[in-house]
């Protein structure tokens, strides 16, 4: 009796993990760039009462076992990293992949960030940042005097100047790539950091081997479906209620078990 106990609050710990990544879901469904996590589950260890193949009295085996398991634990929190809808602005330093890659950012640790997010500005020296002025990789330079700013789907920069309809090379935007993204880790800011798990990083020029192309003027929006995080949430509410409800059915099993008299 006691094992049904701790199955049904393990599974309750379980659940509330998997509505605290809904609601985080929920919570970043206009964020850029963002992508979705997902709780996988797994099953706990069992304990076998009686092992299949076991010899009977009757010489043959017995064809079943006997095993009672104890209960479930969370496995993994992975990030899906399908694509966003893209959303039009009329802001020119907002570039969006469309297929795969991130974008690179200088953290001020000295370490390279790694982000979907497109929103992008220019700072005091015209250089192209984040939000939080991280600077993008390799360094973009726009001149405080250019009055057009175009940005092609293979990532290559330029500009116009007064007087000079020639346009000018501001530099070359290059996307990364890892051979397992869902093994990146979140920093939070929009901006994931490699792992072990990730692999190494692998640059490449938009639109060629594979990488996605650059579309300025769009902003990718977060990926999250809110009708199924809601469909999700239901079900994960249900989950939880069904096993306090196994908790409840157990201790009113050990209640009568300790209200039996001869």
């Amino acid at each position: 009796m006691i094992r049904s106990l701790w199955s049904a609050s393990s599974g309750m710990r379980a659940q509330q993990l998997n509505m605290d990544t809904i609601s985080n879901n929920l919570a970043n469904v206009n964020t850029n760039g963002f992508k979705k996590s997902r709780v996988s589950f797994q099953d706990l260890m069992y304990q076998t009462l009686r092992q299949a193949g076991t010899p009977n009295s009757q010489g043959s085996q017995v064809p079943t076992s006997i095993e009672v398991g104890h209960g479930v634990r969370p496995a993994a929190t992975q990030k899906l990293f399908g694509q966003g809808s893209l959303t039009s602005t009329e802001n020119p330093l907002d570039i969006a992949i469309e297929g795969n890659g991130f974008f690179q950012v200088g953290l001020p640790d000295g370490t390279i960030g790694y982000t979907r997010d497109g929103s992008f500005k220019l700072d005091s020296n015209g250089q192209v940042v984040t939000s939080d002025g991280y600077l993008l990789q390799p360094v973009i330079t726009i001149p405080a005097n250019a009055t057009e700013i175009m940005i092609n789907e293979e990532g290559m920069v330029s500009y116009l100047e007064p007087g000079n309809d020639a346009p000018q090379d501001a530099g070359q935007i290059e996307l990364v790539n890892f051979s397992n993204p869902a093994g990146l880790t979140s920093m939070g800011q929009n901006i994931f950091k490699a792992t072990g798990a990730s692999g190494e990083a692998m640059i490449g020029i938009p639109t060629q081997d594979g990488y996605g192309s650059i579309a300025q003027r769009f902003l990718e929006s977060s990926n999250v479906k809110v009708v199924e995080e809601m469909v999700d949430m239901i079900a994960a509410q249900r989950a939880y209620e069904i096993n306090s409800k196994a908790i409840k059915a157990s201790d009113e099993m050990l209640q009568q078990a300790n209200s039996l008299k001869r």
